[in-house]
């Protein structure tokens, strides 16, 4: 493994200090060499959260650094922790004597040990890039954040920008994926939809694995998904990261991080619709993403037209919701804990899938072995199954907070019948971190399956069907429109009411962490 050992003083822009890489190689440390002088400041940097050292002094932001000829000098760069879960490239020059090969030998030792560290580092990657997403910035955010961080890790990119839909799609499902260690989606949630859609249908394919039989359990890809941010809301990459900073994003990849992340299906009479790993939801959010379908032309701002039309049309929707309770004594939707880097409930969940012992889904039986099938029938103002928090820069506490990335459970909301005036009320709570459950027409589960059935099986581009009794505001506005609402999978509108929910634990895996700040105590 070269030298495992080093140990000698050098000089840096903080100071010269005693520079020591210990036994193991886990991390740099420095100590001033006079301790208490003014200006003179040790370090402490974790080899695994290295990006690259080169031989050279650093010339710029970008990570270039001067000539190999230069080789008295050596720079280190790494990632720096910065606030609200950003990480940004930070970098530390260092001067050995002169006429010594002490560089060299630093820069050999300290690539032994980050490769040595970074066994799950992507070293090829398949980039996909939507110009047209989102704030159609994809192409300047991956060029001019990105591409530079790639090249200094070392990562070959091969770069796909899409000029039409199901490109990607198309892509991962026919040609050859043997070279690379992962895919990347630059744009917005639809974007990382497309890609992973794609490659757990390919894993299907592979396997010889069918996605219509609800019976089987289906095969996890081995490929991992980066997300770089370039979209609307995105809300994927916000709740597994933290952030939606590009930059961070690169770094989680280049240090090959890996988080699992839950999959819920959706289908309709035993027919697969579509997979999906934050939001299903019917009725409000049903409605806002398919009347802001409508109104593309006002970008971002029309989900704040179509809510704000939907809030004052109150409308609620008849139907029965079945459900399968998860029995996971130690948590629940209400428990106040929150899912972080590192999180014991789905490491647990981890051990439980790998013993083969997760359950049978939606077979016709009562005797299911996670709990048993409970039952509401009512009107509902939003039924809303989320197997994460769904957590946005504007809900940063998400639709469910105490919802957990990967513990083969997803979360259901049901917003039963209300005044308008009490739902805006559970609404606002998204946004200012109270308790959006502690209302009495308010009530959540956690569950493994879902199944809703409406009282008249339609679909929602059917005809017109008998008018319902409005309480909103705008209801003269709303009139000859459906009694049924639409679902909403991950901002796609299904076109059938009637469907069944599954959560398959720990699916597919994200080039993430988790977010890393400590629990809020309440």
């Amino acid at each position: 493994m070269g030298e495992t050992f080093l140990r000698c003083p050098l000089r840096t822009p903080r100071g010269r200090c005693l520079v020591s890489l210990p036994p193991g190689g886990e991390f740099l440390v420095g100590t001033p060499e006079l301790v208490g002088r003014p200006g003179d400041q040790g370090f402490c940097i974790l080899v695994q959260e290295m990006v690259a050292v080169r031989l050279g002094v650093a010339s710029g932001t970008e990570g270039d650094s001067s000539p190999a000829g230069d080789e008295n000098h050596f720079t280190v760069f790494f990632i720096q922790r910065e606030k609200e879960e950003r990480w940004s490239l930070g970098s530390l020059e260092f001067t050995a004597p002169a006429s010594s090969d002490l560089a060299i030998r630093w820069v050999t030792a300290l690539e032994i040990w980050i490769y040595h560290h970074g066994v799950t580092r992507p070293k090829s990657l398949l980039v996909f890039i939507n110009p047209a997403g989102g704030r159609k910035k994809a192409v300047e955010t991956y060029q001019g954040q990105v591409a530079s961080l790639f090249a200094l890790a070392g990562i070959h990119a091969h770069v796909i920008e899409t000029s039409r839909a199901n490109e990607a799609r198309d892509y991962i499902l026919h040609q050859d994926l043997c070279g690379f260690d992962g895919l990347v989606s630059v744009g917005g949630d639809g974007t990382f939809n497309e890609v992973m859609h794609a490659l757990i249908e390919r894993t299907q394919r592979k396997a010889g694995i069918s996605e219509e039989d609800t019976d089987t359990e289906l095969l996890p890809p081995h490929l991992r998904i980066g997300i770089i941010p370039a979209g609307s809301t995105d809300c994927v990459c916000f709740a597994t990261v933290g952030t939606n900073d590009p930059v961070t994003s690169a770094l989680h990849i280049i240090i090959g991080d890996s988080q699992p992340l839950d999959v819920c299906s959706i289908r309709h009479h035993g027919k697969l619709l579509r997979y999906s790993v934050s939001l299903v939801g019917y009725g409000f959010y049903g409605d806002v993403v398919s009347a802001s379908e409508k109104h593309r032309w006002m970008g971002p701002v029309r989900y704040t037209y179509a809510g704000v039309k939907a809030v004052l049309s109150n409308r609620s929707y008849e139907g029965t919701v079945e459900f399968q309770v998860a029995r996971l004594e130690e948590t629940s939707p209400r428990d106040q804990t929150r899912c972080r880097s590192g999180c014991l409930v789905c490491s647990e969940s981890s051990k439980y899938l790998l013993a083969g012992n997760e359950e049978k889904q939606l077979s016709e039986s009562e005797g299911c072995t996670d709990g048993e099938w409970q039952r509401v029938q009512g009107r509902f103002l939003a039924i809303n199954v989320t197997s994460m928090s769904s957590a946005c820069p504007k809900s940063p506490e998400g639709l469910s907070p105490c919802a957990h990335l990967a513990d083969g459970t997803a979360d259901l909301i049901l917003v039963h019948e209300c005044s308008m005036l009490s739902f805006l009320r559970h609404l606002t709570r998204h946004t200012n971190r109270s308790d959006q459950f502690d209302l009495p027409f308010v009530s959540v589960y956690r569950v493994k399956a879902v199944r809703f059935t409406t009282s008249k099986v339609e679909d929602c581009e059917d005809g017109e069907l008998p008018a319902q009794a409005r309480k909103g505001l705008c209801w003269g506005t709303c009139q000859g429109e459906s009694p049924l609402s639409c679902w909403t999978c991950d901002g796609e509108t299904l076109s059938h009411a009637d469907v069944s929910i599954r959560v398959h634990g720990q699916l597919i895996h994200l080039f993430a962490r988790g977010i890393e700040q400590a629990p809020r105590m309440l």
